[in-house]
Order: C-alpha cells, then structure tokens, then sequence
C-alpha cells in the first residue's frame, strides 16, 4: 500500500472520542504505518491526541518540511496552510480571521467552524496528495 495514496481526508469533533466503540476504531486507523496524516503542525496534534486521549498517530508528515524539500525553498518550513495552499495548489485560499480566532473549544461549533475544518483538511489532504506524502519518509 505505500506506493498508493488513499483517496480520503478525515475530519473528527472531539467529543465523539468519548463516544463507546468511536475510539477503538479510530485508534486502529490512526496507529496504522500504511496510513500517513499530513497538516500543517501534524504533530503537535498527534501530541495532543495521545496526550488527551490516548490515541497514538503512527504516521505524520508536517507539509511545511516536505513542500520545501520538494520545491527546494527553506522559506515555505514557515508558511501556513494558506501559504501552502498558494504555492504548492496555486490556491487562493480565504481564512476568515474571525473564524480562525473563534472558540473552537465550544461543545457545538458554528457552521462557519465545521466548514473552517473541512477545507483545512481537504487543503492538507490535497496538498499531501499532491506532494505525495505517503512516500515520504523522515
């Protein structure tokens, strides 16, 4: 399965890790080597997952590294997924800064959150694909 990349973004509100038989299973696909998460910070929260939770994330690339690898520019190592986005997809990605800056912390996030989260994932998923993450090795 290493040469293939798997089609999916995965996006999960936290509360349902408390959720009978949610974990388990999430537990599985995370600590899985065939799989590899990618993001911008990718393991600061995989940190958090394990610290929180107990979940360990097997498998992480931080896009930030690997984009500069493969476009052999240091300066993208500082970018943010917007900045990514740019480079990497030509994208144009707008990020409201009242979303951005919201309490994430709520037990219900707004639609403006929910969607916020997706494209953020989709953008890393996209980006991984693109870069071809699930060949890269650190």
């Amino acid at each position: 399965m290493e040469d293939e990349f798997l089609a999916s973004c995965l996006v999960v509100y936290s509360p349902l890790l408390k959720c009978p038989g949610f974990a388990p299973a999430l537990e599985d696909f995370l600590s899985d080597a065939d799989y590899t998460f990618v993001g911008v910070g990718v393991e600061n929260d995989a940190e958090t997952l394990d610290e929180n939770y107990d979940l360990s994330v097997e498998n992480t690339v931080d896009l930030r590294h690997l984009a500069a690898e493969k476009f052999s520019m240091e300066e993208l190592r500082n970018k943010g997924l917007k900045g990514l986005a740019w480079e990497v997809l030509d994208l144009d990605v707008e990020k409201p800064r009242d979303v951005t800056c919201s309490r994430w912390d709520n037990r219900w996030l707004s639609e403006d959150q929910v969607q916020y989260a997706c494209v953020d994932s989709f953008l890393s998923f996209e980006i991984g694909r693109t870069l071809n993450a699930g060949a890269y090795r650190h």
